[in-house]
Order: C-alpha cells, then structure tokens, then sequence
C-alpha cells in the first residue's frame, strides 16, 4: 500500500508540475501579444485598410466618411464619391479623434510620403484648397509655400484662380493646427 501512495503522491507533483509549466507559458505568451500589440500605430491599422470605407471624426470638422485612398506617416487621404465638391479630404492623423471600420489588420511597411512632401505637390499644381483647423475654422486659396512647420496660403475666392488681383492677403498656418485640407 505505501507504494501505490508514493505513486499518487509522485503522480499529483507531475500533474502540478504541468499545470504550473502550462500557465507559465500561457502567461509569456499573453505577454508577447501585448508588447506586440503596444508596438501598432493607427498609421500601420489604417494602412492595413486601403481601398475600405471608414468613418473619422476629425477635430475641429466633424464626422468624415470615405474610402482610404493612401496613408503617409502623418496624415491620410479619403475619398467620398456622395460627394459633389471635395471629394478628396487629407485629414493629418494628430486631428483625427476615432475611427470607425478598422478591422484587426496591421501594415507596418513604411510611409515616405510625409505632410510636406504632399502639400508640395498641392502646391505644385496650383489647386485651389480649403484649409481646416483645429478649431472648426476654415480659409480657402492656393498654397504658396510649404516651410518646415507651416504653409503660405494666398487667399482668395474659392471659385477664382490664383492671380495677383484675386489675391486677398496670404495668411501662414501651422501644421500642428491644421485638422484637414480639401482641393476646390
């Protein structure tokens, strides 16, 4: 009989042994998804979901729906086609405050293009734009220069050309206020 209690007693502290082993892994491996997922930027979930309809609620503008055309390091391009006028919005990510429609996906893959590379390219072509800020305003022109930390834009009538008579003024605005900024 002693042996047979031995047994058990040898069997009961493998069993625990086990289970011990089991949660301890289990607990590493919880601890793993939690540090990978800490690691995830809103850039790399919004990446994962080009080419889908999301909705963002942008500061100082409101709800915005449309499909994720491209995202940068710093901002993201929708495109609403229920929309006759600014159909393209680029929200900046630091202005956007939810969004709705990301699944679970995650690109990490590098962005180059940044704000400025972008705006350059606004600026290139001479489109009319509308610049939203933070705080629910909004000025419309063409944009003149894109510096380190903020753009000139020469005001003017959102339905005129660029021309030394239709310019009102140029006012600079930081891009730490801006929120989103449509082409005309």
């Amino acid at each position: 009989m002693g042996r047979m209690r031995w047994d058990q007693l040898f069997e009961d502290l493998e069993a625990q042994q086990q289970e011990w082993v089991r949660r301890e892994v289990e607990a590493e491996a919880a601890e793993h998804t939690r540090a990978e997922r800490a690691r995830v930027q809103l850039a790399d979930r919004l990446a994962a979901h080009v080419g889908r309809p999301v909705r963002v609620r942008v500061g100082g503008v409101g709800p915005v729906a449309g499909t994720l055309v491209d995202v940068g390091p710093d901002w993201v391009l929708l495109h609403d086609p229920q929309r006759r006028e600014h159909q393209e919005s680029l929200v900046l990510i630091g202005a956007l405050r939810s969004v709705e429609g990301l699944g679970g996906g995650v690109d990490e893959r590098p962005r180059r293009r940044s704000l400025r590379q972008v705006l350059r390219a606004v600026s290139r072509d001479r489109a009319r734009v509308r610049v939203h800020d933070l705080e629910g305003d909004h000025v419309s022109g063409t944009i003149d220069r894109v510096l380190a930390d903020h753009l000139d834009l020469a005001r003017h009538a959102d339905d005129e050309p660029r021309r030394p008579g239709a310019v009102r003024g140029t006012v600079s605005v930081p891009y730490t206020a801006m929120a989103m900024l449509r082409r005309l």
